[in-house]
């Protein structure tokens, strides 16, 4: 396999760092191309893996893959996922570093599967046991499971994330996975009562239609095919052509079991699900010019999916109580508020619902009692978007994607060349764009995008979408990043609506429709609708709408600031582990993401500084052995017992630039083949 392996793998350049034109943007691009039109999927930028999605199965995922790439050398074999996968597990168990992979890349890039085919090495690549073998089944499990509810079919591609996931996975002494911890980030829950033309829902409510289970179908009153559901036929298409619904019906319900979810819990989760269909279906007429139900045999039946009193349900659909100087004040709603309130009780339901899915499957994977373990992260969240129509949801994946980005220049670019000047290396400094500007603009106080929306959210009157525009065009009318109708020259004008703002992004210009973006910041779900969620006798329901929630005073975090402060904790989550980076690309945009992601910055400086080195201390402690001076201690600094090493075995360094080249080969022979 591993000559095979070689025989395959000759075309082109497999590390970037190797291109003889490592400053031509064309040269990169025709490396990635050749590879690409041969299968070869994977190049290195030193020890940063770059993947173009194929869109079809390559076979080179096999248990003889795996095999082939455990305990080698990163280097000794063509760039593979798997091979990234076990530099940052042996990392960890030899040098006892926690580790984490990002993996980055555009929307419909590939990200998921590459975060799949990760989990598949380390489990396979393990030790086993019986205790073992359950941790690593409910890690796999939790795939398929958080695909169902989290995934949708988009215009870019049919099994997209819509939402965004950390997954620490815990390892003992011995690197057997002994547990696991997931955090979800920003559900795109608005998807579930609106899709754009073309896309769909979440899959999960196309797999319960679709499941074949008629007992189950019956049960939860969905007997209708999905065009007959007012929150599936938004976009005008209920089918993904490479999405076997049925089938991934039945890869749930195995993951259901996989993960511990009882009986019980199985049947207050899809009753959930059925009641969100149910709820779209919930009409209203007028009379008066107040909201009355059209036919009330929707009501019923969400009623005893959630095991709500009925009449507290009708009442909460209709009216709307304010709290206000100890005094409660009940007001009728108009059409337009209870179709408002229909929506935010369908979103409200199934945000909740995935939350709790999230931590019913870390309840399963907790670790037990023990010694302190190692962790590895894998680190699998949407990629930079740029739809016809861009909202909220946009706004706040291409911010976290900024943000990664922000990390990706902290640890290499800027880091890398911070190291070389520290060491006294004649150097040139690469120039690079330092998007902090950017994060700065969307989160800076008082003064960032996400401070003036909340500062409108929170105004008396009646703050609208319109005014959040007008504020922030007199707030940051005039920097570099932002452009709005009302701040533009004549020229610009003619390509932006009243109704839209623009951020220059580091990744393309982005243009956002304001519509909706106070309602899906506020995030409010009415007082009566909450109460009636708190009465609930569905066991997940009642869990996760609280009485204590109704007991408090205290105003909701906005949808904003609770993503930017879930982001704040992602990075210092991420700056605290060694990281390893996988690039993925669309090939359609590949030169749009070469240019935006940084990599031919990156690759410069590889090229020019040390792109493959070791610190002192690990290379002492890994060759120690070959040396008499060294062995079994060494009492002086790292640096001289190298220099005694490297002695003993007449390593000759060399100190002019063209030989610095091959110091860094030598140390590579060196070190992968002692």
């Amino acid at each position: 396999m591993e000559n095979e392996l070689h025989r395959r793998d000759k075309v082109g350049v497999q590390d970037f760092v190797l291109l003889e034109d490592y400053t031509d943007t064309d040269a990169f691009l025709e490396n990635l191309e050749k590879r690409f039109n041969e299968n070869l999927i994977y190049t290195y930028i030193g020890s940063v893996l770059v993947s173009v999605n194929p869109y079809q199965e390559l076979g080179v995922y096999g248990d003889e893959f795996i095999q082939t790439y455990r305990n080698v050398n990163f280097y000794e074999l063509p760039p593979h996922i798997f091979a990234v996968a076990d530099a940052a597990y042996r990392s960890m168990r030899g040098e006892n570093h926690n580790q984490c992979v990002l993996i980055s890349g555009e929307s419909g890039a590939g990200k998921t599967e590459a975060s799949k085919k990760i989990l598949q090495y380390i489990a396979a690549s393990s030790t086993h046991s019986n205790n073992v073998q359950q941790v690593k089944d409910r890690l796999l499990q939790s795939n398929p499971l958080l695909e169902a509810f989290g995934n949708a079919k988009t215009n870019r591609n049919d099994n997209s994330s819509r939402f965004g996931k950390y997954m620490d996975i815990q390892f003992d002494y011995k690197g057997a996975p002994i547990g696991g911890h997931i955090l979800n980030y920003l559900l795109e829950k608005s998807r579930v009562v609106h899709q754009t033309n073309g896309e769909r829902n979440f899959h999960i409510f196309y797999q319960v239609l679709m499941s074949g289970d008629e007992d189950l179908l019956g049960a939860l009153g969905l007997l209708d095919r999905p065009e007959h559901f007012f929150y599936l036929n938004q976009g005008s298409c209920v089918e993904a052509y490479t999405v076997d619904d049925r089938k991934n019906f039945r890869a749930v319900m195995h993951a259901l079991r996989v993960c511990d979810f009882s009986v019980a819990e199985q049947q207050a989760l899809f009753s959930i699900v059925a009641s969100v269909l149910h709820l779209g279906n919930l009409q209203f007429e007028e009379e008066q010019g107040l909201a009355a139900i059209y036919s009330q045999e929707p009501v019923a039946m969400i009623a005893k999916l959630l095991g709500c009193p009925v009449d507290v349900l009708l009442s909460a659909f209709l009216n709307r109580t304010i709290e206000a100087k100890g005094e409660k004040l009940t007001s009728p709603l108009n059409i337009e508020q209870a179709l408002y309130a229909r929506d935010a009780l369908a979103k409200g339901i199934y945000d909740r619902l995935f939350t709790w899915i999230v931590k019913k499957i870390n309840s399963s994977l907790a670790k037990r009692e023990g010694p302190k373990c190692s962790l590895m992260g894998l680190l699998d969240i949407y990629g930079f978007e740029i739809f016809g129509t861009n909202s909220f949801e946009q706004f706040c994946i291409n911010y976290c994607n900024e943000k990664l980005q922000q990390l990706f220049i902290e640890l290499t670019l800027k880091s890398e060349q911070e190291e070389y000047q520290k060491e006294g290396i004649e150097w040139e400094p690469v120039q690079y764009f330092n998007n902090k500007i950017i994060c700065d603009l969307v989160e800076a106080k008082p003064v960032g995008i996400i401070a003036i929306m909340d500062e409108e959210c929170l105004r008396p009157g009646e703050p609208t979408d319109h005014t959040f525009l007008d504020k922030l065009s007199q707030t940051i009318g005039s920097h570099p990043h932002f452009v709005c109708h009302m701040a533009a020259d004549a020229a610009t004008r003619k390509t932006i609506q009243r109704d839209e703002f623009r951020l220059i992004h580091y990744a393309g210009d982005v243009t956002y429709n304001i519509q909706g973006f106070l309602d899906k910041n506020n995030d409010l779900l009415f007082r009566n609708l909450k109460e009636a969620m708190s009465q609930s006798s569905n066991i997940i329901t009642c869990e996760c709408f609280t009485e204590e929630e109704l007991l408090s005073k205290k105003r909701p975090n906005t949808a904003s600031s609770q993503f930017k402060s879930s982001l704040s904790q992602l990075m210092v989550i991420l700056m605290s582990k060694e990281p390893s980076y996988v690039h993925y690309f669309d090939e359609k945009i590949v030169l749009h993401q070469i240019k935006y992601l940084g990599l031919m910055e990156n690759l410069r400086v590889r090229r020019a500084g040390f792109a493959y080195r070791r610190p002192y201390e690990v290379f002492l402690q890994r060759y120690k052995s070959l040396c008499p001076e060294t062995w079994p201690h060494y009492h002086g600094s790292v640096r001289d017992g190298v220099h005694a090493l490297i002695t003993h075995l007449d390593y000759v360094m060399m100190t002019t630039n063209l030989a610095r080249e091959y110091h860094d080969l030598l140390v590579i022979w060196l070190f992968f083949n002692p």
